[in-house]
């Protein structure tokens, strides 16, 4: 959305939410179904949240996450919190995904 939109009461609900806004855009990420219609979205992710938190000076996590499934161009989406990391994966890549991490040594926790 344009960046001097203001954050809609839909953007705010839902078990996991994120609202950026820079300078050319107010990006959101949130439930699909939450998402009004005529909103320009890009549907069809899953997420991963990994395990932390993380101190700021430990270097290499999210690369560890990430860099097995840009090696399989599995397309992700990653977004850090103060205490977590989040990875939203394209649901077609899901099987490949976990595959991919599982082969890399991470384990998945439900």
């Amino acid at each position: 959305m344009p960046a001097s939109a203001p954050v809609s009461a839909w953007a705010l609900e839902g078990a996991f939410i994120s609202v950026s806004r820079g300078d050319d855009e107010l990006s959101v990420v949130c439930p699909q179904e939450k998402v009004p219609t005529g909103v320009k979205n890009d549907s069809g992710w899953t997420c991963l949240k990994l395990q932390g938190p993380f101190p700021f000076s430990e270097t290499g996590i999210l690369s560890s996450f990430i860099a097995p499934l840009s090696a399989n161009a599995i397309p992700i989406f990653a977004i850090s919190t103060f205490n977590t990391d989040y990875v939203l994966i394209k649901e077609e890549f899901w099987e490949k995904a976990l595959s991919t991490l599982q082969n890399a040594g991470h384990t998945l926790v439900e």
